[in-house]
C-alpha cells in the first residue's frame, strides 16, 4: 500500500512542506512550469473522480455522483477541488484535515493511512457523508492529502438510508465515526471494518463505496507524486502558492466590481418535520467594503427540534461567494482570503453538534440561493431568479419481490433553475447546490428498484412568468409493484421560486397518489414517514419551477406562441399571465387582441 517514494516507518515527525514554506521559490516560477503545474492538480483530482465513478457499487455514488474530492496541502487548505463535484461540499474538506492534524498530533500518520469521518461537529452535515482521506509522503516529508467525501446510502439508525423527517439528535441518525484510522501504515482494522459492515443495511454496497473512495485516494496519491517527481517538491508547492495568489487577486477584482453597502434577503423554509405548523426563517446580510465581503448568519432561525440543522455554514458562505467572484475558476485556498463568515453557535445553521441533521441539506440550498437574492441588485445583469431550492425526492422502501431483500429509491430532485436577466431559466435540473448531480436514468431505476416509470416529462406553467421565463419543473409518476412505505422529503412550498423585477414565482411542488383500481387522485404528504403504498399504487410528483424574470407582458409574443406550440406554457396562460391570444387551432398570434390585453397589464402594474 505504500508508495515507493514514501518514507518507511513512522513518518509523522517529518517537518511537513506547505505551500507557505516555498516562500523562497514563490518568485522563481517560470510561467510554462506554473501553467502545467495549474492543470496538472486539476487533471489529478478530475482522475480521482473518473476512477470513483467506475468502481463505487451503489447509484448514489456511481450514476448520481454524489461526491467531492480534493487534494490539500499538509496544513488541510485546499490546493484543488474536482471541478464536476457537488458545489455543496465547497472547500469544505479542509475542516475534517484540520480536526484530523490536532487529534493526530502526537501519534501523527504514516504513509498508507486511511482515515474516516463523518463526524458532525466538524464536517457539519448529516452523518451519510463519509469524508476518507490520505497522507502523501515524499522522502519522509508530509506533503498533502487527497480526500473524498461520498454519501453513504446507509448508516444506520432509525430510518432506512438514514435520512428521516422525525429524527430528535444525531444518535437516532446513524453510526458515528469522528476520525478513525481504518487502514494503519497499509494495514486494515478489520475489527473497525466489522463495526461498519454491521451498522448498515447495506453492507456490500457502502464497503465497496468505501474501498472506492479508498481507491481513488491512493489514486490521487500517485499521481502528485508523479508531479513532484518530475518538477520537484520545492516548485510544486511554489506553484501552489501562485495560485492561490492569483486566486485572491481575481476574487478581490470580483467583489471591487460590488457597490459597497449593506445588502440583505430572508425566506423561510416549510417547517422541520415534526412541527408541522411552525415555518423556518432564513436570513443573511451581506457587507461589502472594498475588496472585502463578509456573510453574517446572524439573523438565522434558531437549532430546530428536527433534522433540518447543519453545522455547514462556512460551506454554504463559500459556494454563495464563488458564484459571484470566481465562479469558473477551479476551487482553491486563495480565492476565498477576502471572504469573512459570521456564524454565531445556536443556529441553524451552526447547530449543536448533537442536533438532528439528516436533512441539513434543505437550508442550505435555500441559503445559497438567499445569498444570490440578497446581492441581485447589485448585481443584477448577474443574478438568477429563485430555483426551485429542493434536494431529494420521496424515498421508497420495502422488500424487492424480485429478490427478497430489502431496497430503497434514491432518485435526485430536479426542478427549475430562476430566468436569467437575458435569457429563460434552464428546465429540469438539480438544485443550485448540486452542480453536476445526475439523475438516475429510468432504466436504472427500473432495474434497481421494484418500480415502474409511467411518465417522466417537462410540467407545464411550472416557469413564473416574466420577460424571460422560469425553468421548468417535471413530472414524475411511477407505479410500485410491491407493498411499501412512502417517505416526503419536500421544502419551500410556503415561500416558492421568486420572481424578479416583475418576473412571477414559480409553481411549487406538488404530490398525489391514485390508489391501485380507483382511480382517483388524492394529496400526499410533503412530509411524512412510513405513508404505506401497495402494489399498483401510482405515486405523482410535480416539482418547483424556477421564478421569472421582467414583466410578463414585456416577453416577445413570439417567444410566447413557441412556448405554446412546444408544450412549455398552456393556451390558457398565454393568454392570463403573458397577455398573449393565440388562435386554438392554428397558434396564430392576434396581435389586436394581445395589444389590447398587454395594455391593460401593464397599466395594472402601475407602468
Amino acid at each position: 500500500m505504500m508508495n515507493k517514494n514514501s518514507a518507511s516507518g513512522n513518518a509523522a515527525k517529518a517537518k511537513p512542506i506547505t505551500a507557505a514554506s516555498a516562500e523562497a521559490a514563490h518568485e522563481r516560477v517560470d510561467p510554462i512550469t506554473l501553467e502545467v503545474v495549474r492543470n496538472g492538480l486539476v487533471a489529478l483530482v478530475v482522475e480521482m473522480t473518473e476512477n470513483l465513478i467506475r468502481t463505487a457499487y451503489s447509484p448514489i455514488a456511481a450514476e448520481i455522483k454524489d461526491f467531492s474530492i480534493g487534494l490539500l496541502d499538509a496544513a488541510g487548505d485546499a490546493i484543488a477541488q474536482a471541478p464536476d463535484g457537488v458545489p455543496m461540499f465547497c472547500a469544505d474538506l479542509n475542516t475534517a484535515i484540520k480536526k484530523g492534524l490536532v487529534l493526530f498530533k502526537d501519534e501523527g500518520f504514516q504513509p498508507g493511512d486511511i482515515i474516516l469521518s463523518n463526524d458532525t461537529e466538524t464536517n457539519g452535515q448529516h452523518v451519510n457523508n463519509m469524508v476518507a482521506y490520505a497522507p502523501i509522503f515524499a522522502e519522509g516529508v508530509l506533503l498533502a492529502f487527497a480526500a473524498v467525501r461520498s454519501h453513504w446510502i446507509d448508516v444506520g439508525g432509525m430510518a432506512v438510508g438514514s435520512i428521516a423527517n422525525n429524527s430528535r439528535d444525531v444518535f437516532s441518525e446513524g453510526i458515528q465515526l469522528p476520525f478513525v484510522k481504518v487502514y494503519r501504515a497499509g494495514v486494515p482494522d478489520e475489527g473497525l471494518l466489522r463495526i461498519i459492515r454491521t451498522n448498515t443495511r447495506f453492507p456490500e454496497l457502502v464497503m465497496g463505496d468505501m474501498r472506492a473512495q479508498i481507491s481513488a485516494c491512493r489514486l490521487g496519491e500517485r499521481r502528485f507524486l508523479d508531479l513532484i517527481g518530475r518538477y520537484r517538491r520545492e516548485t510544486v508547492m511554489a506553484c501552489i502558492r501562485r495560485i492561490w495568489d492569483e486566486a485572491e487577486v481575481l476574487a478581490r477584482r470580483a467583489v471591487e466590481r460590488i457597490p459597497d453597502g449593506v445588502y440583505e434577503a430572508s425566506c423561510r423554509m416549510d417547517n422541520d418535520g415534526l412541527t408541522l405548523d411552525s415555518p423556518i426563517p432564513l436570513k443573511v446580510k451581506i457587507t461589502v467594503a472594498g475588496s472585502d465581503m463578509s456573510i453574517d448568519f446572524s439573523g438565522m432561525s434558531p437549532q430546530v427540534a428536527g433534522p433540518y440543522n447543519s453545522r455547514a455554514s462556512e460551506t454554504i458562505a463559500r459556494v454563495g461567494f464563488k458564484c459571484v467572484t470566481t465562479p469558473h475558476l477551479p476551487t482553491n485556498e486563495g480565492a476565498f482570503r477576502n471572504l469573512k463568515i459570521i456564524s454565531p453557535e445556536g443556529t441553524i445553521l451552526k447547530a449543536h453538534p448533537n442536533a438532528p441533521m439528516s436533512l441539513f441539506n434543505m437550508a442550505v440550498v435555500s441559503t445559497i440561493d438567499l445569498i444570490l437574492r440578497a446581492l441581485h441588485p447589485a448585481l443584477p445583469e448577474c443574478i438568477t431568479a429563485g430555483n426551485s431550492d429542493n434536494i431529494g425526492l420521496s424515498n421508497l422502501i420495502g422488500i424487492d419481490p424480485r429478490t427478497g431483500k430489502l431496497f430503497q429509491t434514491f432518485v435526485p430532485y430536479i426542478g427549475g433553475w430562476g430566468a436569467r436577466p437575458s435569457g429563460d431559466g434552464t428546465n429540469a435540473v438539480v438544485s443550485l447546490a448540486q452542480g453536476d448531480v445526475r439523475f438516475l436514468p429510468v432504466e436504472v431505476h427500473e432495474t434497481v428498484d421494484p418500480v415502474r416509470v409511467r411518465e417522466f416529462a417537462l410540467r407545464p406553467d411550472s416557469g413564473g412568468a416574466g420577460t424571460w421565463r422560469g425553468g421548468l419543473g417535471v413530472v414524475f409518476v411511477r407505479e410500485v409493484l410491491t407493498h411499501c412505505s412512502y417517505n416526503g422529503r419536500y421544502e419551500r412550498t410556503l415561500d416558492p421560486p421568486w420572481g424578479f423585477d416583475g418576473g412571477k414565482p414559480g409553481e411549487i411542488t406538488r404530490t398525489s397518489v391514485v390508489r391501485a383500481g380507483e382511480g382517483r387522485e388524492a394529496a400526499l404528504p410533503l412530509k411524512c414517514e412510513d405513508f404505506a403504498l401497495e402494489e399498483g399504487d401510482i405515486e405523482c410528483l410535480h416539482t418547483a419551477g424556477g421564478g421569472g424574470f421582467g414583466p410578463p407582458w414585456a416577453r416577445d409574443s413570439e417567444h410566447v406562441r413557441r412556448d405554446v406550440v412546444g408544450g412549455y406554457v398552456s393556451l390558457g396562460a398565454a393568454r392570463e399571465q403573458y397577455g398573449v391570444a393565440l388562435d386554438p387551432l392554428t397558434f396564430a398570434v392576434d396581435q389586436a387582441a394581445t395589444l389590447n390585453l398587454r395594455e391593460a397589464m401593464r397599466h395594472a402594474s402601475g407602468d
